[in-house]
């Protein structure tokens, strides 16, 4: 009995830890990661750029909230919203509550595929089929059918209420004590909202420092930023791959990203020009798959510092 049985039942168990482990723990192991980046002028004061992205709300998630509600403790210079705040229609007033006293400082965002639609139940495998295949969301997939439409306008008078600019294929600017930073932001790319066109043409002249802003780090968006000239890009929308491997990393990134670069700090080159990249593993997950294993979910502190 022991032989024939032995191998699968043990097999068995540590699969079911495994999965107990990466739902029950993981998934709430809320952490911060600070990462600094050469990105000023010389001889400019060093900034602080709280990124947060993917929170994916549900109803109760009250441990998240309260972790997004301490964040406000970092007293950042200015806060980059990267996307896909809900994944529960009726998550809106818990989202704004959680991120209140964020709001309490200069901020920016964008929004991602799962602000606008909620998400569906689909078989993890998918995402790897779809790395295979070369097709990501509504680029080279049909578009999903009977969506459910989320009350994004809501979170978007939300945002604007508190002063945070939205970045949907437009630019616009923040001034913190006499320094001014020009943002340049895009509609996500993953459901194929991107209008680089409207916003081409690089850093804006006058400004002390240009960001690029984008859900989902697609390579063609990535392009041209670097293209432009623009110093660092921020995005999400990757999980860091939710599901990894101990000690191998990432299995996919749900966008056209190579695995290696699925989370942090990284360089994109175009030619003989290149930005940084910074890619947040984001805080939540889609609520149909509320589990993490070996990426937990996270919130970046960036410190820009001058250029040697």
């Amino acid at each position: 009995m022991r032989a024939r049985y032995g191998v699968p039942l043990g097999i068995t168990a540590v699969g079911a830890a495994g999965l107990a482990y990466a739902a029950g723990f993981e998934v709430r192991s809320f952490r911060l990661r600070r990462v600094t980046v050469p990105v000023l002028p010389p001889g400019m004061r060093p900034l602080r750029v709280l990124q947060v992205s993917d929170i994916h709300m549900v109803g109760g998630q009250r441990k998240k909230q309260r972790w997004l509600q301490s964040l406000a403790g970092l007293r950042p210079d200015f806060v980059v919203n990267t996307g896909d705040n809900l994944s529960d229609p009726d998550g809106v007033p818990e989202v704004l509550d959680a991120l209140g006293p964020l709001m309490e400082f200069p901020g920016a965002y964008v929004f991602g595929s799962n602000d606008y639609y909620g998400p569906k139940l689909r078989n993890p495998a998918r995402y790897l089929l779809e790395k295979t295949n070369g097709k990501h969301g509504l680029n080279g997939n049909a578009p999903v059918v009977n969506a459910v439409h989320n009350p994004w306008e809501q979170l978007r008078d939300g945002f604007d209420a508190a002063g945070w600019v939205g970045l949907s294929n437009t630019r616009g600017r923040l001034k913190l004590e006499g320094i001014e930073i020009a943002l340049t932001g895009l509609d996500d790319p993953h459901i194929k909202r991107d209008r680089y066109t409207e916003v081409a043409g690089g850093p804006e002249s006058g400004a002390d420092l240009s960001l690029g802003i984008v859900h989902a780090p697609y390579l063609r968006v990535l392009d041209a930023f670097a293209a432009d000239g623009y110093p660092l890009v921020l995005a999400g929308h990757t999980h860091g791959g939710q599901l990894c491997i101990p000690f191998y990393g990432a299995l996919v990134t749900n966008c056209d990203l190579d695995a290696k670069r699925v989370k942090g700090l990284s360089r994109h080159r175009v030619g003989d020009q290149s930005s940084y990249l910074h890619v947040s593993a984001g805080c939540g997950t889609n609520r149909y798959t509320p589990v993490r294993f070996a990426c937990p979910p996270e919130a970046t502190l960036l410190t820009l510092t001058a250029r040697s």
